[in-house]
């Protein structure tokens, strides 16, 4: 065994695209298998829920699931509801606006020339975002760094970048633009290829190192790099047929800038969970977002027998049963996403270390409303499922209008982050919220 990581990867001669995985493997000596491994995936779903199709009737452990969140079944002992938290922050901008550009930052937008509706005009949040301070505590200590921090990945995400676009700031002023296209993000992991036709030989040279490390591993790691192996062919596959999918279709009219086509959703959907869940297993990144559409989103998901525009179905009063029937299918989808999610993590082992991915994961389900006809604030919807940071799950909690910003402190201190304040310091007086 080279005694160095420059050793090893000089004498087998190995590429840029399996590096990072390779080099987690426990027992080549070179990962960090002593520290437990902590991520959290922030979801985001836009235009509210129906409440009563989304929140448990009943506090603590004893809680049944209603409409919506059937999927969360298998996982209900692992899931956490926290019904009461409230997005606060106000100032400029429009309430779709400052439901997602205040949700991971917590603090005001800055006054700009980005108009909804009739409120005032606005521009970008004022400060970084929950997941990208996490990543940058990640990234202080050689133990925790991963090659890329943090993985943005998207589902139909328009183009154009407004205040309603984006979740994810580095810094205020600075909104980071998700990726919603599999190629691209499958090129962004495992090399820089700019044609899809050139993913063949960024397959073909990961799958080459992969045997090239065989030798060197003992039996546990050498399924590890079966699997993954195994996974880098099925994604070429996938990538492959979506491609002919797409070039024999015709793509329907959507809002300017949307990406890809509408009818896609659910297979971009799965590709983009299949290539976190990869990128988590190869220590790739220990943060990631999944954003579906956008605030003020039109998603019109004719797989469910739904022709309307999901914004639009969101502002018919409580009165229209039949568009409170279809936001309810609408949001089921969704989490059924999260269930498939948590599903994928639960089921891949965590290399070398015990359980399951899901057992060192926390996904955070969320939205920009509480409910889309009234544009609240209140009740934002924040399901926790996962058991990364120790939180006791299995519960249905209920808070009194309490700041989502305690909420983001909460997950700061479940890394280990001792944060004081986040976002709006007004927000924060009372500390994190109490989840253990």
């Amino acid at each position: 065994m080279p005694r160095t990581r420059r050793e090893f990867v000089r004498d087998l001669g190995l590429g840029a695209a399996s590096l990072p995985f390779v080099m987690n493997l426990p027992s080549l000596g070179f990962a960090n298998s002593t520290k437990r491994k902590q991520r959290l995936v922030v979801m985001f779903s836009p235009d509210g829920v129906v409440p009563d199709a989304f929140w448990p009737t009943e506090d603590g452990a004893k809680f049944a699931l209603k409409a919506s969140m059937t999927p969360l079944e298998p996982f209900q002992s692992k899931t956490l509801f926290l019904h009461g938290v409230s997005n606060r922050v106000r100032g400029d901008g429009d309430g779709h606006m400052r439901g997602i550009g205040c949700l991971l930052t917590g603090i005001e937008l800055f006054p700009g020339n980005i108009q909804g509706g009739s409120d005032t005009p606005a521009g970008w949040a004022k400060g970084l975002s929950i997941d990208q301070e996490l990543r940058n505590q990640l990234h202080k200590e050689a133990a925790t760094k991963t090659r890329f921090g943090s993985l943005e990945f998207g589902v139909m995400v328009p183009d154009r970048a407004d205040t309603w676009t984006r979740m994810v700031y580095t810094a205020g002023n600075k909104p980071v633009t998700p990726i919603d296209d599999p190629y691209q993000m499958f090129a962004k992991l495992y090399g820089r290829t700019k044609d899809r036709e050139a993913l063949k030989s960024v397959l073909d040279d990961v799958t080459a190192d992969l045997k090239k490390v065989g030798d060197a591993v003992g039996t546990e790691d050498r399924r590890l790099l079966e699997e993954h192996a195994t996974f880098v062919r099925e994604m070429e596959k996938e990538l492959r047929e979506a491609k002919e999918a797409a070039a024999g279709h015709k793509v329907p009219e959507l809002e300017p800038g949307v990406k890809k086509e509408n009818d896609r959703i659910p297979q971009i959907s799965k590709m983009q969970i299949d290539l976190m869940v990869n990128s988590f297993a190869a220590d790739f990144s220990r943060i990631a977002t999944l954003q579906y559409t956008n605030s003020v989103g039109q998603a019109k998901m004719k797989w469910l027998g739904i022709t309307e525009g999901q914004h639009d179905l969101s502002h018919e009063p409580d009165s229209n049963t039949a568009a409170q029937e279809k936001l309810t299918k609408i949001n089921k989808w969704y989490c059924e996403q999260l269930a498939y999610l948590a599903k994928r993590l639960a089921e891949t082992p965590e290399p070398g270390g015990g359980g399951s991915l899901l057992d060192n994961t926390l996904i955070v389900w969320t939205n920009e409303l509480g409910k889309g006809n009234s544009h609240t604030h209140d009740n934002i919807p924040f399901v926790l499922v996962g058991g990364a940071l120790d939180f006791k799950m299995g519960r249905s909690l209920k808070f009194k209008r309490e700041p989502h910003n305690r909420l983001l402190l909460a997950l700061a201190h479940g890394f280990g982050h001792r944060l004081d304040k986040f976002g709006n310091p007004s927000f924060c007086g009372s500390g994190p919220l109490s989840l253990s």
